[in-house]
């Protein structure tokens, strides 16, 4: 039995690394399992950069791996994931009304980091009354926020997982650029004062996803539901994209771009205190498998106990969602190796 819950957790004030401070913030999440009572069996997971705290569940990206039985075994853990501050799906970002004046924040959201997303993570794990983490687990964005945990909480969880991700974006002014001029061109955009007219600015968003999709390896996972036929799958890489920019705000991804841009951990991975397992997939075109054993053997010469597996996939970054199988033991044995309570 997964037990899945759906709730928001009020944040009262928050003052961002900018400096600038929100009052009443909500932060969306989900829970699966049950919390012991000694708050000692939760394992925090954290989604991807345009994904969303559904992760168990009918339709969860990662229900694979979450469930009775499972790798993340809800039986024994008590699972939760967190919408981001700065994303769309519940908590706090550019979409929200700015109370008492009728509009979106848009594009005078305050800038978040990654760190700004831990705190409201921390807070909302204190609340809910969880202890030590058994395990804090992130996919691809996801596993900023792990890594961020990891060296700014060591003492806060017993294990780390990250997946299709890595300690530091690499990105530069130049993405956040990039991301903007998806839909600078729109009709109605506005400077991103677009929420009048969206029609333009959804066209945009749906053409970006699409293209991200079929980059990501959506395309070889449709063509396993097609038969081989490619133009059914790719019919149906645009409906996903089409149904994903329905539902996402544009300011979002640049506010989310910034803060990936922004983030690098690289200098301060020998902070790392628990033990680690890092997960890339050998296609991957974001972030390539082949760099996992130079990443590990760094780590481990700086004293971090860190253990690498590559996932063979022809899915590239959805490989650890699509083929969870091939690593859902590995991910089970070293749960039960060091994150037991």
């Amino acid at each position: 039995m997964i037990n899945l819950r759906s709730g928001t957790h009020i944040v009262p004030q928050f003052t961002f690394d900018c400096g600038q401070t929100l009052y009443d913030i909500p932060i969306a999440y989900e829970t699966y399992g049950q919390l012991d009572a000694g708050g000692g069996n939760a394992i925090l997971v954290s989604h991807g950069f345009a994904s969303d705290h559904h992760a168990g569940g009918d339709g969860g990206w990662w229900s694979g791996l979450i469930g009775s039985g499972k790798a993340l075994d809800t039986d024994r853990y008590f699972l939760i994931c967190m919408n981001n501050p700065g994303s769309c799906f519940g908590s706090i970002g550019p979409a929200t009304t700015i109370p008492g004046a009728g509009r979106p924040y848009g594009p005078d959201f305050p800038d978040v980091t990654v760190a700004d997303m831990v705190e409201a993570q921390r807070l909302t794990l204190d609340a809910l009354g969880v202890g030590k983490l058994a395990a804090a687990i992130g996919y691809s964005f996801g596993g900023y926020l792990t890594f961020q945990w990891a060296v700014a909480h060591p003492d806060r969880m017993r294990a780390v997982v990250v997946a299709a991700s890595r300690i530091y974006d690499g990105g530069g002014p130049e993405k956040v650029a990039g991301m903007v001029s998806n839909f600078d061109k729109a009709p109605g955009w506005n400077g991103g004062n677009y929420y009048e007219r969206p029609d333009g600015v959804l066209e945009a968003l749906k053409q970006f996803r699409a293209g991200e999709l079929r980059r990501n390896g959506l395309v070889s996972e449709m063509l396993s539901k097609t038969g081989g036929d490619e133009s059914a799958a790719n019919r149906l890489v645009e409906a996903a994209a089409a149904r994903w920019a329905s539902e996402v705000d544009a300011n979002s991804l640049i506010a989310l771009t910034r803060a990936g841009v922004a983030f690098d951990l690289s200098d301060r991975v020998g902070e790392i205190k628990v033990p680690l397992l890092y997960v890339l997939c050998d296609t991957d075109n974001l972030y390539p498998g082949a760099a996992g054993p130079k990443a590990v053997d760094r780590m481990q010469s700086l004293g971090v106990d860190a253990t690498f597996h590559e996932i063979k996939t022809v899915h590239r970054h959805r490989g650890g969602l699509v083929d969870h199988e091939k690593w859902s033991g590995v991910l089970a044995a070293f749960l039960a190796s060091h994150a037991a309570p």
